[in-house]
C-alpha cells in the first residue's frame, strides 16, 4: 500500500486513459460529468496544467488549471477537480483544492462544480472559496410544438461555411459576448478544435446575416445518448427524420443542445436572438431528438425569460467557487 500523492504533470496517453475512465465512474456516480466540455477537450490536447492524486499506482483524482494567458479575468486562474467515487472522503479533493491553490501562485482560484452537489460544496466551505457564479442547465421537450422563426426585416438565415466564416463568426462572437468570461474569449485555435470533433455539423451551425454581414447565430449540437449532457458529443448526419430507424431510435435517447446562441450589439431588442434559437430547435425537432438543453447565467435575467417563454425549465445547477488566497497546502493523506 502506497499513500495518495499529488504531482503536476504531462499526462501520457496511458494516464489520459485512466483520467478518462475516472470521469467515467464519476459521472455514474454522480448523475453529472465532473468536467466541461473544455476540460474534456484538454485532455485529449493538452493545452492546460494537469495535476494528478496517484494512491496504490493508480490515478485516484485528477485537477487542471487553465494557463493564465487563457484567462479573460485578470489576476484569476481557472480550473476543474474530480476525485474518484472509491476515493473520496478521505481528504483528497482538499488536498488536491489546497495543492491548485498554492499553483495558483497568489491568483484568485476559480473552480467548476457541476451539479453543484452537496459534498462540493462542503469541499468548497472547508477549502475557503466563496460560491460566485452559477450556471443554469435547462431543458424542454421537442415533441411539443415549435414555433415557426420569424426573422426581423432585411435579416436572412444560412448555415456556417467550414473554411470561409472562421474570422468574421470569431469577430461576432467576441462582440456578442464581450462581457462574457469564457465564450468571448474564444481564439481560432478554440474553433477549430471544436470543427474537428465528430459531433460538429455546419447543417445545425445557423448564421443570420443583414446586408451580407453576421448579424447573429445559433450553434447547436447532438450529444451521445448517456452524456447526460456533459459539454461533449456528436451530431448526426444532416436529413435524419423521424422514421422509425435504429439511427431514429437512438437520436430519440440523445439530448440536443442550444450550444452558443450570440447577436450583434447592434441587434438587441430586435428579435433576432428568438428567431435563431427557434430555428436551431426546428432543427434538432427534425433530426428526431427527443429533448433540447441549454446553459444560460443564473443572473441573465433577460434570457431566463426568453427560455422559459420557449418552453425551457431549469434541470440542474453548476456553481463556480473562487478562493482569493492560496493558503498552505495540506497533506495528501
Amino acid at each position: 500500500m502506497t499513500g495518495p500523492r499529488i504531482t503536476r504533470t504531462e499526462l501520457t496517453p496511458a494516464q489520459v486513459g485512466e483520467v478518462l475512465a475516472l470521469v467515467g465512474a464519476a459521472r455514474l456516480a454522480d448523475g453529472v460529468a465532473p468536467l466541461s466540455e473544455h476540460g474534456l477537450l484538454h485532455l485529449r490536447h493538452g493545452s492546460a496544467r494537469d495535476f494528478i492524486v496517484t494512491a496504490d499506482a493508480e490515478i485516484a483524482g485528477y485537477a487542471y488549471l487553465d494557463p493564465p494567458s487563457a484567462q479573460r479575468g485578470e489576476g484569476e486562474i481557472t480550473g476543474e477537480l474530480v476525485i474518484h467515487p472509491d476515493r473520496r472522503r478521505r481528504g483528497l479533493g482538499r488536498a488536491l483544492a489546497d495543492q491548485l491553490a498554492v499553483a495558483a501562485a497568489g491568483h484568485a482560484l476559480r473552480l467548476w462544480a457541476h451539479g453543484d452537489l452537496p459534498a462540493a460544496a462542503a469541499l468548497a466551505r472547508a477549502a475557503g472559496f466563496e460560491r460566485v457564479r452559477a450556471l443554469w442547465q435547462m431543458r424542454r421537450p421537442l415533441r411539443e410544438p415549435v414555433d415557426q422563426p420569424e426573422l426581423p426585416p432585411g435579416r436572412t438565415l444560412r448555415t456556417f461555411v467550414p473554411g470561409q466564416d472562421e474570422s468574421e463568426w470569431l469577430s461576432l462572437n467576441g462582440r456578442a459576448f464581450a462581457k462574457h468570461p469564457e465564450q468571448g474569449g474564444w481564439t481560432r485555435h478554440d474553433l477549430e478544435l471544436r470543427e474537428q470533433e465528430p459531433w460538429f455539423d455546419p447543417a445545425g451551425f445557423f448564421i443570420a446575416e443583414r446586408d451580407g454581414q453576421m448579424a447573429g447565430f445559433h450553434w447547436t449540437k447532438v450529444h451521445d445518448p448517456g452524456s447526460g449532457g456533459a459539454r461533449g458529443g456528436r451530431s448526426f448526419p444532416r436529413g435524419v427524420r423521424g422514421d422509425g430507424s435504429p439511427r431514429e431510435k437512438e437520436n430519440q435517447q440523445s439530448l440536443g443542445e442550444v450550444y452558443v446562441v450570440g447577436v450583434d450589439p447592434a441587434e438587441q431588442g430586435s428579435g433576432l436572438g428568438r428567431a435563431l434559437t427557434l430555428a436551431g430547435l426546428r432543427h434538432l425537432r427534425d433530426l428526431g431528438v427527443a429533448q433540447a438543453m441549454l446553459y444560460v447565467d443564473e443572473d441573465n435575467v433577460p434570457a431566463i425569460r426568453m427560455y422559459e417563454a420557449l418552453g425551457f425549465t431549469r434541470a440542474t445547477v453548476d456553481a463556480m467557487y473562487r478562493r482569493t488566497t492560496a493558503g498552505r497546502a495540506s497533506p495528501a493523506g
